[in-house]
């Protein structure tokens, strides 16, 4: 007789089941970013309620010069969680103005996200070599070591506010011991601002930012033989001023059990209860100046739009 081979489940298994079984019933925001994750995250970034994006590239499309000014020369490049790096060809072409042979070293879960990025950096900054990294942070830092020179690493788009204080702290001391001195980390956050602005950037007319959410789901299905039934749970997205965040749900519609045959897990839903998926944290300078301080940081400069929307913070190691 010959043995059934077994299927290798995906690493993050434990971390759905754990989710999932929890009292609070969550799931990684990790999971957002599969292929069509980040397709659909794209179409996020361009929306008229998503003013993240526009507004962070508003602050490199002026302040880029002053910020290669005050980062220094020479320098390569890194930058976390990089997407299909659409905002950084301006901020690439300010340092290829002031230095020969300027490396740029895109990280990524997504391997489809690097290939289109390795294309837009070709177009938008030729003067780039562009070396991308697929790594999962989960894993560590340890990727930053084998880049040579002294290093400018990117963390854009208040990636940052996904975090909570404590992991973000330990996540901003873990990058910070991967460098050495001399290295700098530009951060970028979103700032505090009021609810009629924060409300729509995460639960658009259109409908995109709930399509996104529920690709999670999707995802689910696809990877541990679920049954998920889209229609029976609705995004919500919600401000929590007390904790300076946005939070982001899947809230199931009626009573239901949903199966992973893959993790032989029957999962229970009453009508109205909630899967956590996301949060999105919102700060003051205040803040980001304790949170870098903590990590073993110390902020240099910060650069913001003119309505202080959002913050381009340099920290140096």
């Amino acid at each position: 007789m010959i043995a059934r081979a077994l299927v290798a489940l995906p690493e993050y298994a434990d971390e759905v089941v754990q989710g999932l079984n929890s009292a609070r019933k969550t799931l990684p925001c990790k999971l957002f970013y599969d292929d069509r994750g980040s397709a659909l995250f794209e179409e996020i970034t361009r929306l008229d309620e998503y003013y993240p994006t526009r507004t962070e590239l508003e602050i490199l499309r002026d302040r880029s010069r002053e910020i290669a000014q005050a980062v220094g020369l020479p320098v390569s490049i890194v930058e976390l969680g990089a997407g299909t790096a659409t905002k950084t060809g301006t901020l690439l072409n300010a340092f290829a103005c002031r230095q020969m042979r300027l490396k740029y070293f895109p990280v990524d879960i997504s391997s489809a996200a690097l290939g289109d990025a390795k294309k837009r950096i070709k177009m938008d900054c030729p003067a780039a070599v562009v070396k991308p990294v697929v790594a999962d942070f989960a894993h560590g830092f340890g990727f930053l070591k084998n880049i040579p020179n002294r290093k400018l690493v990117l963390y854009l788009g208040s990636s940052i506010g996904n975090f909570d204080w404590n992991d973000a702290t330990a996540m901003l001391r873990n990058v910070r011991e991967q460098l050495s001195p001399g290295d700098g980390l530009l951060l970028g956050t979103d700032m505090v601002k009021p609810a009629d602005i924060l409300v729509p950037a995460y639960d658009d007319a259109q409908g995109i930012t709930a399509e996104f959410n529920k690709n999670i789901l999707m995802r689910l299905n696809r990877e541990f033989g679920g049954d998920f039934d889209l229609s029976s749970f609705c995004h919500v997205a919600e401000w929590n001023p007390l904790r300076s965040r946005m939070e982001i749900y899947l809230e199931s519609l009626r009573t239901q059990i949903v199966s992973l045959k893959a993790l032989s897990l029957a999962i229970r839903f009453g009508a109205g209860e909630r899967i956590h998926t996301e949060n999105s944290y919102k700060y003051t300078l205040q803040m980001v100046e304790q949170m870098l301080c903590v990590s073993g940081s110390k902020l240099e400069k910060s650069w913001f739009d003119r309505r202080k929307w959002f913050g381009l913070h340099l920290a140096r190691v």
